[in-house]
């Protein structure tokens, strides 16, 4: 973590804003951005809106392009995921300001949900850290391959679907909790799908680092969702991926595999009161560790994965449906990514 504040002459500092005008109330963000940028002696900033044709990538390189030195993004987990994709490996800090319905980065960062002044002035005044990155190839069903980053979770199976079944005005009206209602239209025709995956750790021989698979053979599973995880935390105080960490340089993987007719409520006990409940406490892990290991949900880790299925399957990238694909590769990008929190925020928990 770095303080960045007096890195370059503020007269020659300029911010640019990336937000969502169907998200967040457009003239008082901007005005609140023009008026910490005058305060801080920083060059009027750049003020852009993103649309249905370009999410945030397009316009978020042209901000880069024109020499902004920060840029804050304001909209939904899709706004998010647009500008980190634009501005992976760039160098110049993110400024995350919480809004829409997930606000899944924001979380995983511990940010403030409700402080849109307190990250405007972070952008000032912050500090700096850099955090990992993902990145999905997905091939298509027609065999054509697609790249995109993501910074929080991408799915194929289940989850993708209840993401596709849910309803644009349940989510406007009632927030994160709308994707209950997607989850029950999914659960009543989902059916498990074979998938055969590999994962890639990193070993060190004589001081050399380099990635290799975990075994000299594919796995294969039959699952309702394969999930490939940066960070785990979701809306509700839920912790999906209990072990993982946005500033580990790991990609987490969970095969989600209920059995049976109760199997649904053992990837619920699993998810919510192992992960989210015993797992905070030294009672509650004493009680894991007596039960053992559960099957409804299993949990591996690597620096990249790649799972195939023979039939095409949905797909997600932080909260948002991707169409279907045959085969998704993921790796992780270490400190790829650089964003700003305010002075003296806590990241060890990330």
């Amino acid at each position: 973590m770095s303080d960045d504040s007096t890195a370059q002459d503020p007269a020659r500092r300029r911010a640019a804003l990336v937000f969502n005008p169907i998200k967040v109330d457009g003239p008082t963000l901007c005005a609140l951005v023009e008026r910490h940028s005058a305060e801080a002696g920083w060059e009027p900033p750049l003020l852009l809106e993103t649309s249905v044709e370009d999410p945030g990538q397009h316009t978020t390189r042209e901000a880069l392009e024109e020499g902004a030195t920060a840029v804050l993004v304001a909209g939904g987990d899709g706004t998010v995921r647009a500008v980190t994709e634009a501005m992976r490996g760039s160098g110049v800090p993110l400024t995350i300001i919480p809004s829409g319905t997930g606000n899944l980065l924001a979380r995983n960062l511990l940010l403030p949900l409700d402080g849109q002044d307190t990250m405007v002035a972070a952008t000032f005044d912050g500090e700096t850290v850099d955090v990992d990155i993902c990145v999905a190839t997905l091939r298509r069903p027609d065999g054509h391959s697609e790249e995109h980053a993501f910074v929080v979770m991408a799915g194929m199976g289940l989850d993708a679907a209840m993401i596709a079944n849910t309803k644009e005005d349940l989510k406007k009206s009632m927030g994160w909790v709308a994707y209950v209602d997607g989850a029950a239209r999914s659960l009543a025709g989902a059916e498990p799908f074979r998938v055969v995956y590999e994962i890639v750790r990193e070993k060190t021989r004589q001081g050399i680092t380099r990635a290799v698979p975990t075994s000299a053979r594919l796995h294969s599973a039959k699952v309702q969702s394969i999930l490939f995880a940066n960070c785990g935390e979701l809306p509700g105080g839920i912790s999906l991926i209990p072990d993982g960490s946005i500033i580990d340089g790991q990609l987490d993987v969970a095969l989600v595999q209920p059995t049976g007719p109760l199997g649904w409520l053992g990837v619920w006990r699993k998810v919510w009161w192992d992960n989210s409940v015993l797992r905070r406490t030294r009672a509650g892990r004493a009680v894991l560790e007596r039960r053992g290991r559960s099957t409804s949900v299993h949990y591996l880790r690597g620096v990249a994965a790649e799972a195939a299925t023979p039939i095409p399957q949905p797909v997600e990238l932080d909260g948002d449906e991707f169409g279907e694909a045959t085969r998704v590769s993921c790796r992780v990008e270490k400190g790829g990514l650089l964003v700003t929190v305010p002075k003296g925020h806590k990241i060890t928990a990330m």
